[in-house]
């Protein structure tokens, strides 16, 4: 169940993706000109831009998700890529050909997910022998800041937990080593990409990134407070702590890769 839907959803999704070194890590895992590639979980198609122009025209990039909505973004958005194709399917059961792609990504998908490893066994059917998968996401968002007011902590940790009741896992980045040996894939690495550095106070972007993080949230998280007036006292310090000139604010995406036998 995706728990951050809101009306701004698909802004903060493609200034997030637009934020970070995507394009890097993308042809730093293995992508290349003339690749088939698969974005599971593509949102509003933004990292599916980035892949359709290192695949080039002698490629293809094959965008799925789960919500109609962003589907029908993406297409509206890339409809002059004649190299790309978007589809609404869950990452869990694509319904897509076996042994299809070169290469397959996933960003930001599986924290979502309690069941992760039926959604990995379906991008490794989904990927040719030698093809690479890549899932990227976020370990500890939130936690990493300094100072850190205890009640702040403290807020967040309840928040925390009211995700963690609804299936969602803040450190899943970690775990995905460790399920991707299990699994059977080959040369499994993992590369360090920053999710946000704030030295200092934060930047307007993301400051309205935890805005509409927190405005989505609010129905799974207010109760963990006793109600809305006390969540949003959490949310205006939290984001005080964020504007904060003398703090250092950061957080991370771990990528883990691997090779199908």
């Amino acid at each position: 169940m995706y728990l951050m839907e809101s009306a701004d959803e698909s802004r903060r999704l493609l200034e997030q993706e637009q934020s970070q070194d995507t394009r890097a890590m993308l042809r730093r895992t293995g992508l290349k000109a003339g690749d088939r590639a698969l974005d599971a979980g593509c949102g509003p198609g933004g990292i599916a831009e980035l892949m359709a122009e290192q695949v080039g025209e002698g490629g293809h990039v094959t965008g799925v998700d789960v919500h109609a909505g962003r589907v029908a973004e993406a297409q509206e958005r890339n409809r002059h890529r004649p190299q790309l194709t978007f589809l609404q399917a869950d990452v869990r059961a694509t319904g897509l050909p076996a042994d299809a792609f070169d290469y397959v990504w996933s960003q930001y998908v599986f924290e979502y997910l309690p069941d992760r490893q039926a959604a990995l066994t379906e991008l490794l059917r989904v990927t040719r022998p030698g093809g690479r998968v890549v899932v990227s996401d976020i370990d500890g968002l939130g936690f990493q800041n300094w100072p850190f007011p205890e009640h702040l902590r403290q807020g967040t940790q309840r928040i925390l937990e009211a995700l963690e009741a609804r299936g969602f896992d803040l450190y899943v980045g970690r775990k995905l080593f460790s399920d991707f040996r299990r699994a059977g894939l080959k040369d499994v690495r993992v590369h360090l990409m920053p999710f946000y550095l704030a030295p200092g106070a934060a930047e307007a972007r993301l400051l309205k990134d935890w805005e509409t993080r927190f405005e989505a949230l609010a129905p799974v998280a207010s109760p963990a407070f006793g109600g809305m007036e006390a969540y949003r006292e959490h949310c205006e310090g939290f984001l005080a702590m964020l504007a904060d000139p003398e703090g250092l604010k950061y957080a991370v995406t771990l990528v883990t890769e691997g090779t199908k036998p």
